[in-house]
């Protein structure tokens, strides 16, 4: 199904797709790079996507700030950046064919309601039929069937959706679309073959390749990198007030995030540039090194 125009990728074609919320940390720039590398080693593209769905939560000057900090530490991007508040008319495009398929309905749960039900969505509004046009959050329906994400990293990660996540939202109440429709439609889209990400979305990746199957399009490859955390085992990020990234010394900053990578970078790179440091961590990319970490951080 051509939904949209997706192109046939004839390469590794790798991302990087920070929100907008504040400018990027050392925890954002260890999935920027890690992304950077697996691409660039496969002799591959890496491209950016501006996830800016949630204007409430996002800063007018946060996206400049973050092409900035990239640009700053060598990270240069190939094409135009993709922003999302430009990808309304696909994400309408999707869901339409969603409900065609019979699988959207209207939920009208308040937060204390899906609070009482903990993480899994129990169907409360299934099959009350209420009209799509209800002032409600739009919910994608799902089966009990097993979704398996061969991880090339994590190795293999299982979910029953329905029981294990249940009805998930694709858009909200407020009429935002959610990042799990969002997200699945760009990376058709940009013909993403390669997603390499923090750990902390690996939860996410079997309703990604559920929406993948419905809307005809084709999985790409999954790596989940360990992240940073904080001494109470929080993901360490903007609400964890995590320190901006130092556009002063961008060559230590890389060296911090190969070391946490497990890269063991040449400590003859410390005096060196940005473009030198990232010469070398392409040669010497290897993924599998990162395997065997355990890592389940807390929200």
């Amino acid at each position: 199904m051509a939904l949209l125009n997706t192109p046939i990728p004839t390469t590794y074609r790798g991302r990087f797709a920070p929100s907008p919320s504040g400018p990027l940390h050392a925890g954002s720039i260890l999935a920027a790079l890690a992304s950077y590398l697996d691409a660039k080693a496969h002799h591959g593209l890496w491209f950016v996507r501006i996830e800016d769905l949630d204007p409430p939560r996002e800063s007018p000057a946060a996206a400049a700030a973050i092409l900035h900090t990239l640009e700053n530490l060598g990270l240069h991007w190939d094409g135009p950046v993709l922003y999302q508040s430009q990808r309304h008319t696909a994400y309408v495009e999707a869901l339409q064919e969603l409900i065609s398929q019979h699988l959207v309905y209207a939920c009208v749960c308040s937060r204390q309601t899906l609070t009482v039900s903990n993480f899994s969505y129990t169907g409360i509004c299934r099959n009350l039929n209420l009209p799509l046009h209800t002032p409600a959050a739009l919910r994608c329906r799902v089966t009990d069937q097993k979704f398996l994400c061969n991880d090339r990293i994590q190795g293999q990660f299982m979910q029953r959706l329905e029981h294990d996540v249940g009805d998930f939202v694709i858009r909200r109440k407020d009429g935002l679309f959610a990042y799990q429709l969002a997200v699945v439609v760009d990376d058709a889209f940009q013909g993403i073959t390669d997603v390499v990400r923090g750990i902390d979305l690996l939860d996410s990746t079997p309703r990604q390749i559920y929406l993948q199957e419905q809307l005809g399009f084709t999985p790409p490859r999954y790596a989940h990198v360990p992240i940073l955390i904080n001494s109470k085992g929080q993901k360490l990020g903007k609400q964890q007030y995590a320190k901006a990234i130092d556009n002063v010394f961008p060559a230590a900053e890389l060296m911090a995030a190969l070391t946490h990578l497990r890269q063991e970078p040449d400590p003859t790179l410390a005096s060196a540039n940005p473009a030198e440091i990232l010469a070398w961590a392409i040669t010497h990319w290897d993924i599998d090194k990162l395997k065997g970490i355990i890592q389940i951080p807390e929200n």
